[in-house]
């Protein structure tokens, strides 16, 4: 079994439509009753307040403020637990200290188990059944539908959704027995071992003009500031600017999902490169910041992170291999493919010239060949390799067959 997540956009009627903001909006009071009753307890009285204590102060809050009592009980106590997490990331320093939310911020609710909603569908179209609210049109398609975890309802430009958990048993069909490797990078987005390479689709670019233009509109309208609103046109160049991004938000994952299908049809065995992207992707504290923000841009706008992990779990449920080759060690921009001869090269060299045999082709395509070179020998010997850098995810055979490498050494120091 595994949990899969579904979207489904909502029609809700008019009268439905009037009262959903309305419930958006009690469920953002309670979130910010929470922080305010943790920061004050701490701050007065020196006292920390768990989940649990929030939780069980539920049933009186409802006494006193009656309105929460249609809401149930479950979609209460999850947004509780939202305070809880935003809480221990600050005290991990994952986040900053947890803020206030506004009602434009605060995007919907969530219903952590079946109680208080039931989607009616077999995992096309239907609607969807909420407590208080009645039935609910949804339009929407699922490759694999089982049994329905959890729900939550989310408002995002101007429109409902309700992304949906299930537990399910995936299926996909069976790969050929190709093998490819795969290199990302800024100049092409994506370039492999047979010679193929996709070109930087440059969407936030080409969107960026539209933007700049909407901007020199905006800044002569009135921004909201304290104790003031922002104007009926600050607003609507907003808005159309947040459509803008979520055109290129949508136009992204079109063709992430487009090229991870097509790479995964065809071969068995992916081998790409292990990156920090984190790391690729923070702000420059030197001279260089315009530059670095430059790149930054372009390697966001590849979605390298989503991109791999889509071929991730495509191979995985096909049955293939997926293999992440760990770059600082094989070092795969600066190895030829043909006879393993490192030289390093600068950036402005997009064309791999070997030294040593001779071998020419281009700098992205020679990486993908040296990483797929050194997959296929992490495959032969599949019994020594480093969970670090592979995900193996074949049959239940090769399952057990990591269970018994770890359990050797455990029967032997018995012995």
């Amino acid at each position: 079994m595994a949990a899969k997540r579904v979207t489904f956009r909502l029609y809700p009627s008019k009268i439905k439509a009037d009262k959903m903001p309305y419930l958006r909006r009690l469920h953002k009071d309670l979130y910010n009753a929470c922080v305010e009753h943790r920061r004050t307890s701490y701050k007065k009285f020196g006292k920390s307040v768990s989940y649990y204590d929030q939780q069980n102060c539920l049933p009186e809050f409802k006494e006193y403020w009656e309105e929460y009592k249609e809401l149930g009980s479950h979609g209460l106590q999850d947004t509780v637990k939202r305070v809880d997490l935003a809480f221990k990331r600050f005290f991990k320093l994952k986040s900053g200290y947890p803020k206030f939310k506004s009602s434009r911020h605060y995007k919907g609710w969530t219903y952590p188990c079946n109680s208080g909603w039931k989607a009616c569908t077999n995992g096309q179209n239907g609607y969807l059944k909420i407590t208080n609210l009645g039935k609910i049109k949804m339009r929407g398609q699922a490759r694999d539908w089982g049994q329905t975890k959890t729900c939550t309802i989310i408002f995002k430009q101007g429109k409902w959704y309700a992304s949906i958990t299930v537990d399910c048993i995936p299926f996909r069909p069976q790969t050929d027995t190709g093998a490819i490797g795969l290199d990302f990078g800024v100049y092409n987005a994506i370039a492999d071992s047979n010679g193929d390479v996709i070109e930087h689709p440059r969407f936030v670019k080409i969107a960026q003009s539209k933007i700049n233009q909407i901007a020199k509109t905006s800044r002569r309208k009135k921004p909201p500031s304290r104790g003031v609103k922002a104007s009926r046109r600050w607003r609507k160049a907003n808005k159309t600017v947040a459509k803008i991004q979520s055109k290129v938000a949508r136009q992204r994952q079109y063709l992430q999902h487009k090229v991870s299908t097509q790479i995964v049809s065809r071969n068995s065995l992916v081998a790409t490169e292990k990156l920090n992207l984190k790391g690729m992707t923070r702000k420059s504290k030197g001279k260089n910041q315009r530059q670095k923000s430059g790149l930054n841009r372009s390697l966001l706008d590849v979605g390298i992170g989503n991109l791999k992990d889509l071929i991730k779990y495509k191979v995985t449920e096909a049955g293939g291999f997926y293999i992440e080759v760990p770059t600082t060690k094989v070092k795969p921009s600066q190895t030829c493919p043909n006879c393993g001869h490192q030289s390093k090269k600068t950036l402005a060299q997009r064309v791999h010239h070997c030294s040593q045999c001779g071998y020419q082709c281009d700098r992205d395509v020679a990486a993908a060949m040296v990483m797929l070179n050194d997959a296929r020998g992490m495959e032969r010997a599949s019994t020594g390799a480093d969970e670090s850098t592979s995900t193996w995810c074949g049959s239940f055979k090769q399952v057990a067959q990591l269970k018994r490498q770890k359990l050797t050494p455990q029967r032997s120091r018995g012995e």
